[in-house]
């Protein structure tokens, strides 16, 4: 059976990906933010993952304000990456799997939720970018690719959104469809984004440590607190832009054992963003014992 091992967090920012195509890894800058990926990598090569399910939301390459689905699963034999605009190098394609996207997608459905299933899928930024920081050698390499992928988007834009109650509820949905996948696999969860950031209105360059911390330790810990906030509540803490934590929620529900915190670490800003990682580690237990 699969089984779920961890999960990795982490920000994503256009601007990281000018900065990997121009090796500005060790500029005084941008070090301490490349640096916080160093435990990550470090976790990722004792573990050896064989899956990455990625929470991100799309940019615009998929969906716009016209079409916005709530969630998405990508069910795709590979995945492109494309121009956005922001001059980030095209990198090659990302693996998929699809047995195991239709897996998950047959299985959410049946616990009654509605996903867009995406056949043909185009990952942005915030997919490609935190997989070239956590898996290093895909910075230096663009065509290497150590795992195959299934990305899962969510509505951060364009409302109505999801809750965070709904997002970490779905997240529990693909966390039971994976470790009931008869194949023998490890599979790491990676949700991106956020954390607090707003990049328009009167508001611009709005940053919340103490509330970015507070996320982060329920992440680490119980979430269920952070089940009750609102959308409005969200946007209030983090800015428009910090409802991207709901790509970690989701993650974080896909989780449905016990877990250890492996690291974190927290800088801002970068690119107007509070920049953040975070791994955790899911603890041996039965799947049958899940809630």
């Amino acid at each position: 059976m699969a089984r779920i091992i961890g999960s990795m967090s982490a920000s994503h920012v256009p601007a990281v990906g000018n900065a990997i195509a121009r090796g500005l890894q060790e500029d005084p800058y941008w070090k301490p933010f490349f640096d916080g990926f160093t435990p990550a990598q470090k976790w990722l090569a004792e573990v050896k993952p064989d899956v990455a399910v990625v929470f991100s939301n799309d940019h615009g390459l998929n969906f716009f304000l016209d079409k916005m689905p709530i969630f998405a699963i990508g069910a795709a034999p590979s995945y492109p990456s494309a121009d956005e605009g922001w001059g980030i190098p095209v990198n090659d394609p990302w693996p998929g799997i699809p047995p195991l996207s239709w897996h998950i997608a047959n299985h959410v459905v049946e616990e009654e939720f509605d996903p867009v299933i995406c056949q043909q899928m185009l990952i942005d930024h915030a997919v490609c970018l935190p997989m070239a920081c956590f898996f290093e050698d895909c910075g230096r390499n663009k065509g290497y690719r150590p795992v195959k992928i299934v990305p899962v988007g969510i509505n951060t834009v364009q409302f109505p959104m999801p809750s965070l109650k709904r997002c970490f509820e779905f997240g529990r949905a693909i966390g039971r469809a994976i470790e009931s996948y008869p194949e023998d696999l490890k599979v790491v969860l990676i949700g991106t984004g956020g954390l607090s950031h707003q990049l328009e209105g009167e508001r611009a360059g709005h940053l919340n440590k103490k509330f970015d911390t507070y996320c982060m330790d329920c992440i680490a810990g119980d979430p269920s607190p952070l089940l009750g906030l609102s959308n409005v509540d969200l946007v209030e803490q983090a800015g428009t832009a910090g409802l991207e934590f709901m790509n970690w929620m989701t993650m974080r529900g896909a989780l449905l054992g016990e877990v250890r915190e492996v690291t974190r670490t927290y800088h801002i800003p970068i690119s107007n963003t509070a920049a953040a990682v975070q791994v955790l580690e899911q603890l041996p237990r039965l799947a049958a014992a899940a809630e």
